[in-house]
């Protein structure tokens, strides 16, 4: 029996991917096999010996040590383009309300006072304070298009906007998903000086940390609307917001509420909603707990942000997985180890990622534990088990 710890409410269509006479499921369990978690801070959390995978329901894994989980032979999964739709409604939704000012006009109608005369006459005089603009023809700027950019590029060109898109690693894969009248920008300087509406969809790392600062915010294009629905950081809320006063910006629209925001007439600050739909939650919840069934199982990685993807079909019922260091000649000890235990090897499949290998063998007859023993020996081996 297999057991798997939830330090999140996981959508329950998603831990129903685990069939009940094979696998445990709880939220206060001894000795996990997986741990599933949505925005649990696992920074500081003892991570049990038993653990061999940790599964993201949900794109971002900030909240997840996976440089502490490649150490130890850990793989980390996550659910990247499940909640791509939501997101990408969001980001549509954010564009309206920023360009029709409805925000600031609600307000307005909801401090209206006297009777319904008055308030007919004080709607006609105030309403044109909020006068806007439509979306058809204007420039929308997409940083990042992975499955979230490419779905909200997509959906931008759907309402008649002319889109320019920036990613140096975007894959072949999201390349054939996006719409052929996206055009490439060079680099994010000339997006954000051609762009009416700038939107990101990047992970927040050293490199995306502070992307839009107040040296890139002079040059982008005048009364230019931005919005963020990936993740705190990646814009500098500050320099925006001065950027706004000073006339340089029209508008910003993130997830991410502070202080310093959420009281500003020209900034739009939602509580992270960019996720949360009952289809996205399900999406990611089912996705997710496929990829960690499918490892502890045959060892199979999808979607694994620091393993590399493999995926092999099973060769007979015997299988061993090895994770170690990226380094010369672990093939050769790993297949002499299965020699010496008289294994014959049916199929092999060897990937790297980064400082990280991992391997997939299947052998004739059952792997003993002597041998598993003496694989773990290995210099450089940081994971060994028969799934």
């Amino acid at each position: 029996m297999r057991k798997i710890l939830t330090l999140n409410n996981i959508s329950p269509v998603g831990l129903e991917r685990f069939p009940r006479d094979a696998y445990e499921v709880a939220s206060e369990i001894q000795h996990p096999d997986a741990i599933l978690l949505r925005s649990f801070n696992m920074h500081e959390m003892q991570l049990p010996e038993s653990v061999k995978a940790i599964g993201r329901a949900g794109a971002g894994v900030n909240n997840i040590p996976v440089d502490r989980m490649s150490k130890a032979g850990i793989p980390v999964f996550n659910a990247p383009g499940a909640n791509a739709n939501a997101v990408k409604e969001l980001v549509v939704a954010g564009m309206l309300i920023a360009s029709r000012n409805l925000c600031q006009a609600w307000d307005f109608s909801r401090s209206l006072e006297g009777d319904d005369t008055a308030i007919h006459k004080a709607v006609e005089a105030g309403k044109k304070q909020f006068v806007g603009f439509e979306l058809p023809g204007k420039i929308l700027g997409v940083v990042g298009l992975g499955a979230i950019g490419v779905q909200v590029a997509n959906g931008a060109h759907a309402l008649g906007m002319n889109v320019i898109g920036f990613d140096p690693d975007i894959t072949v894969k999201r390349a054939w998903e996006m719409s052929s009248d996206v055009r490439q920008a060079a680099s994010i300087e000339e997006l954000l000086a051609n762009a009416d509406y700038v939107s990101f969809h990047v992970p927040l790392v050293d490199a995306t940390r502070n992307m839009i600062n107040a040296e890139r915010l002079k040059l982008i294009k005048d009364n230019a609307v931005i919005l963020n629905f990936s993740r705190d950081g990646v814009v500098d809320d500050a320099a925006v917001v001065e950027a706004i006063d000073a006339g340089k910006v029209y508008s910003y629209v993130c997830d991410f509420p502070s202080n310093l925001l959420k009281n500003h007439p020209r900034v739009i600050t939602l509580p992270h909603l960019g996720a949360s739909t009952q289809q996205a939650e399900e999406n990611c919840a089912v996705m997710v707990a496929d990829e960690v069934r499918d490892f502890l199982e045959n060892g199979n990685v999808r979607n694994s942000v620091n393993f590399p993807e493999l995926h092999m079909p099973r060769n007979g019922n015997f299988r061993v997985a090895v994770v170690n260091e990226n380094v010369p000649n672990m093939l050769g000890q790993i297949s002499t180890c299965l020699a010496d235990s008289g294994l014959n090897i049916l199929d092999m499949l060897n990937k790297s990622r980064d400082d990280l290998a991992y391997t997939l063998v299947d052998v004739q007859a059952e792997i003993k534990a002597g041998c598993l023993e003496q694989m773990r020996g290995i210099h450089g081996v940081l994971n060994v088990r028969a799934p």
